[in-house]
Order: structure tokens, then C-alpha cells, then sequence
């Protein structure tokens, strides 16, 4: 029979130095490894499995602590888990706080969203500073709806946003419940009634008169509105690009001596590559854009000394035409950077460009049979119609 374990006991087995293994009762085991390191060890059975785990070792973790954990360790048995699939999942992250299962989930976007970086976005500005502290089990309706208020409380209203958000958190609770580390979802009883509202599809397009409006307004207040922002309007409805794909753009995308942009498939949303013809116009002004750009890659470099992004921000223009829109003698309706896109569409149709190749030009894939079969990509045509839509806004664009 073996004596009983005391610290007086392991001091001796240790200084012995030999390979052993003794019972100190309740599961609990001390071993000396070959090199005389002593550890504990727990042995339980469990689905008629004999299983042994490791627990700590010797002297950070003493007899009294493993003794207790021992117990911890019996008790979890006898409610029918395993000790070692615990510890297992344990190891594999804790999710206290939501913003611990946030970073799993946005971790989960990257890897099955083509721009995970707007959850991110939503996420990092809207949600965290309400919700990312909060115990997981705590969080509830009431700190769902604190959010949707402070989107929606602020001097600029954000339904959109709050759309976005609630949408969102609805999604990051779902993906606990997935994980088994929550049991409900405190965003789901919420509708966009209680957020934005239903939003309406939005069919804003500027008129030639609002055009040129535009136009003697960006001029007339040129230093607030910036030189870069007036070049990426202009270029926008040049281009019938959307307004990420212009401002992240990179020179390498650019080939100025044959006058195409080829727009990477990683920024498209056809994930596709497109070969877009430049007009003359649209050439000059990305050569006026290599002087204030040339230390960057990218065309739009970001302008402030804390880089959140490598490009502007995607809210930069947004904020400019407010701004612009705000002024006193500026009497032109609401309108936002996607408008200028329709208007781009709308301008092409008033110069009687032929359908196809307008929706071509805006990199939309034609519809019905004529999809399937017309794999052409009208790049000469769409050369000659931005051509001549350039012509048509170089007369409304006035005098610097």
C-alpha cells in the first residue's frame, strides 16, 4: 500500500528521480517523468472509455489545487462531459464578450464574403462601442435598440446604416447560437421598421440643368469642396464606375497611352475583369491626379495622418457633396455619389446609345438569351460612346 501523498512525500519522490505514477485518490494522479519532472494527472471513465488528462504541473500547481481540480473535474463527469473534449474547446477560444465572438465572425465573413469589409466597418463604428463589452449572456434587446438609436440619433440620419447594423447583429448572434456559446438572438424580434425603415429603391438622376449647376457650385467653392474630389465627380460620370471601384483604384490598373483602366475581378462584383476605354478627358484628368499622387499607389491616396485605409475613405466624397449641398447659395435636391451612376446611365440613353452597350459600359451582364449567347464585349463601341458622352459633359463642366 502506498504512503499517503504529502508535499513532504512528492519533495522525496522528486529528488529520487525515478519514472512513477502514484493514486492520490478521487482520480487523482502524480507522476515523475523519466527527466524528474513531477505533473497531475486525472483518470476517469466515461462512455465505458478509461481516459486519462493532464492538469498542471508540480510546484505551480500544488497538492491542495489539484486536488480541487480533481473534484471540478469528478463533478463534470458525472454530468455526462468529458473533461478532455471541455478543455479541448476551452483551448480553441473563450467567447466572454460579444466582442470576442465578433472577431470570430468577421473571421467567418472574410472567408464567404466578397467585401467582408463592410460588416467590419458596420461593426468596428456602430456596433462595438455599445454592444462589444458586454458579457455575452448578458447582452439583450434593449442593447440592440441602443444601437439602432445612436445610428439613427445623430446630426446626419443613417436609416441605411441602422439597416446595415441590424442586419448585421442579427447575423452575429446567429452565429453563437451556431456555436452553442449563446442561446438566443437578441436582434431577432427587430424588423427595419424598428431600424431605417423599408427602404425604397431610389431612382435620383440629375438633370443636364442640375449637371451644370453642380458643376459652377464645385467651382465656386473649390477649396471646400477639394481639387481630388471635384477630379473623382467628374471621373465617376465619365466612367459609370461605382464609387469604390474608382477610389480604390491602384496606377497599376491603369494603361494611360492606350487609354484603359482594366478593373481587377477581385473589385468587381460580376468577379470578372473589365477593360474600360477611357475618353480623352477622362485621360487628362487621372494624368492631373499622378502629381498629388505620386508617392501612392493608389490614385485616391488617403489624405489624413491616421490611415484607416490605404485609399480616401469611402465616406470622404459622401461627406463633400453634403457639405457642398449645405451651402446657402447651392439649390440642387439631395443626391448621393450612386446617383451620379444612374445619371451616368440615364445621360448615355439621352444620347442615344444603344442599350446593350450602355449596360455594358456599366459592367452589367445582359439579360435573358441575349446573355447566354452574346459573349461580345463591345469594348470599340463603348469607346465611342463614352467619347461622345464625354463630349456632351465637357460642354456643362464651365470654366475653373
Amino acid at each position: 500500500m502506498s504512503k499517503q501523498l504529502n508535499d513532504l512525500r512528492i519533495k522525496s519522490l522528486l529528488k529520487q528521480g525515478k519514472p512513477l505514477k502514484q493514486s492520490v485518490g478521487n482520480g487523482l494522479y502524480f507522476r515523475v517523468s523519466s527527466s524528474g519532472t513531477g505533473s497531475w494527472a486525472f483518470m476517469y471513465t466515461i462512455q465505458r472509455k478509461r481516459k486519462e488528462i493532464s492538469i498542471g504541473t508540480y510546484p505551480y500547481m500544488s497538492l491542495a489545487e489539484a486536488n480541487l481540480k480533481a473534484f471540478e473535474l469528478k463533478s463534470l463527469v458525472k454530468s455526462g462531459k468529458d473533461p478532455k473534449i471541455e478543455k479541448q474547446r476551452n483551448e480553441s477560444g473563450e467567447f466572454n464578450i460579444v466582442d470576442d465572438l465578433a472577431c470570430d465572425w468577421l473571421k467567418d465573413c472574410e472567408r464567404r464574403l466578397k467585401h467582408p469589409e463592410i460588416p467590419a466597418r458596420v461593426y468596428t463604428k456602430d456596433i462595438k462601442p455599445i454592444l462589444g463589452d458586454i458579457p455575452l449572456h448578458d447582452v439583450n434587446a434593449r442593447d440592440v435598440r441602443r444601437v439602432i438609436e445612436r445610428i439613427l440619433g445623430g446630426k446626419i440620419k443613417r436609416p441605411t446604416i441602422a439597416n446595415d447594423a441590424l442586419g448585421f447583429m442579427k447575423q452575429l448572434f446567429r452565429h453563437g447560437i451556431k456555436l452553442d456559446v449563446i442561446n438566443s438572438n437578441p436582434a431577432d424580434a427587430f424588423r427595419p421598421s424598428d431600424a431605417g425603415g423599408v427602404e425604397k429603391a431610389r431612382d435620383r438622376v440629375l438633370s443636364s440643368a442640375e449637371l451644370e449647376q453642380l458643376f459652377t457650385a464645385i467651382n465656386k467653392h473649390k477649396i471646400q469642396f477639394g481639387y481630388e474630389n471635384r477630379l473623382a465627380v467628374q471621373l465617376l460620370l465619365l466612367t459609370g464606375v461605382r464609387k469604390n471601384e474608382l477610389l480604390q483604384m491602384k496606377w497599376s490598373e491603369l494603361d494611360l497611352d492606350n487609354a484603359v483602366w482594366t478593373l481587377p475581378a477581385s473589385r468587381t462584383k460580376t468577379s470578372a475583369e473589365f477593360r474600360i476605354p477611357l475618353s480623352n478627358s477622362a485621360v487628362v484628368m487621372f494624368t492631373e491626379l499622378k502629381r498629388p499622387s505620386s508617392y501612392s499607389e493608389y490614385v485616391f491616396p488617403n489624405r489624413r495622418v491616421s490611415k484607416r485605409y490605404p485609399h480616401v475613405s469611402p465616406d470622404t466624397l459622401n461627406q463633400a457633396i453634403s457639405n457642398l449641398l449645405a451651402n446657402d447659395d447651392v439649390d440642387i435636391a439631395k443626391f448621393t455619389v450612386h446617383d451620379l451612376r444612374r445619371t451616368f446611365r440615364s445621360l448615355l440613353a439621352e444620347l442615344k446609345v444603344p442599350g446593350h452597350i450602355a449596360e455594358r459600359c456599366l459592367n452589367h451582364k445582359l439579360k435573358g438569351v441575349e446573355g447566354i449567347y452574346d459573349k461580345y464585349d463591345y469594348f470599340e463601341e463603348r469607346r465611342l460612346a463614352l467619347e461622345k458622352l464625354d463630349k456632351f459633359i465637357i460642354t456643362l463642366l464651365g470654366a475653373d
